[in-house]
């Protein structure tokens, strides 16, 4: 584990909230120097803990209305088998979200997609022409209740 103290803490805090603040107003917020907040930005950053400044898009606004989480049984675990579906998985691009689990599923997908007909259509692709993949379960999410990636630090 990478070693932070309560400075960089402060800065992870509030750039997890708005990552586009700016360095002087991160100083003023934690009680250094504009300089000192840019040395942790990028000491944070070559040591992996920052991963990517990126933009939170409201899916909903650019028409991906639904969320479905997909459960997922494979057939195989030999190591190249879940590889190679694990990749499948990574490299398509409405998978929002892929784990490998622990219990009955091996994999848990969350999809932002368009419509119904579009999900069907990945199912296809993903699923069903797919050897290692035995079976899935589908859920639509109904309303989002939470979702985020924010860390309480």
């Amino acid at each position: 584990m990478i070693e932070v103290d309560e400075f960089d803490l402060k800065i992870l805090r509030a750039i997890q909230k708005d990552a586009r603040v700016a360095q002087s107003e991160l100083g003023e917020e934690v009680n250094l120097s504009t300089a000192a907040v840019n040395r942790r930005l990028k000491k944070l950053k070559t040591n992996g803990v920052i991963k990517q400044y990126t933009a939170l898009l409201n899916q909903e606004a650019l028409g991906f209305g639904l969320t479905i989480i997909a459960n997922i049984e494979v057939e195989s675990e030999q190591i190249h088998e879940l590889d190679a579906t694990r990749r499948d998985f990574e490299n398509c691009p409405f998978v929002q979200q892929c784990y490998y689990v622990t219990g009955e599923w091996d994999f848990v997908l969350i999809f932002a997609v368009q419509s119904m007909d579009q999900y069907n259509e990945l199912t296809r692709e993903l699923f069903f022409q797919k050897p290692n993949v035995k079976r899935f379960k589908t859920l639509v999410a109904m309303s989002k209740a939470k979702a985020g990636f924010e860390l309480p630090l």
